[in-house]
């Protein structure tokens, strides 16, 4: 699908921003579309979070936006890439790209694409940015507990996407069903943030060695793409 079909828009400012834009995102893509499959769970998450901040959930909020704005928009450049040849996309997002109109794939398959690409690669990125941004370092203050807060809300989000998917008497007969839940279930929202965190942390460690922070980088992306075709296998 060309690029011009989803909107373009400066980086995101707030979380305001990231939900007028993937809003918009989702105007503009069909239910069907990989991307807009997973783009309505980011959608529906964000919004969650955004109450929370509003809220005062959170210890430090300015610390949780702005990694919030900062995480999202590394997803916007993702679909931003979209009209450019694919050697031009983001490798960690490569796999959902290419396979966002194929049939023979689930909702929750791409679903759980998107958040393995944007999790297990972009948040640990985000983190290292936002830190930096802000002056502070990831085992600062309240950084890690504003963090882990975030994980209930997405552990709940994940299970209405699982359950979403097929109802259980359906899944029970159905093969097909069962052969998705199957390779699916073993990916799990709450250590891949935990291992996101830890990745910004190695990378936080070496953000001013540019090799080594290349060489991480790299093999993050093509581990996190391996991973994604994995899921996203049609059954």
């Amino acid at each position: 699908m060309d690029s011009a079909v989803v909107p373009a828009a400066p980086p995101a400012a707030s979380i305001a921003d990231v939900i007028a834009r993937l809003q918009a995102i989702d105007a503009a893509l069909p239910p069907q579309d990989g991307v807009a499959c997973f783009n309505r769970m980011y959608l529906s998450v964000t919004q969650g979070v955004g109450e929370q901040v509003a809220q005062g959930f959170y210890a430090d909020p300015a610390f949780v936006e702005h990694l919030d704005v900062v995480f999202a928009n590394l997803y916007f450049e993702a679909i931003d890439a979209m009209g450019q040849p694919s050697d031009q996309w983001p490798v960690a997002w490569r796999p959902l790209l290419e396979t966002r109109t194929s049939s023979g794939i689930e909702p929750i398959q791409y679903a759980l694409a998107g958040m393995n690409a944007h999790i297990n690669h972009d948040l640990a990125l985000a983190v290292v940015q936002a830190c930096g941004d802000l002056g502070t370092a990831p085992g600062d203050g309240s950084h890690h507990a504003d963090y882990q807060k975030v994980d209930q809300l997405l552990d709940a989000s994940e299970q209405a996407v699982r359950q979403s998917f097929e109802p259980a008497d359906v899944a029970a007969a159905d093969r097909h069903v069962q052969a998705v839940l199957t390779l699916v279930c073993n990916w799990n929202i709450n250590a891949a943030r935990e291992g996101a965190w830890n990745t910004a942390l190695g990378l936080w460690d070496v953000r001013d060695f540019k090799p080594a922070s290349k060489l991480i980088t790299d093999a993050l992306a093509h581990t996190v793409a391996m991973a994604s075709r994995g899921l996203l296998i049609a059954v």
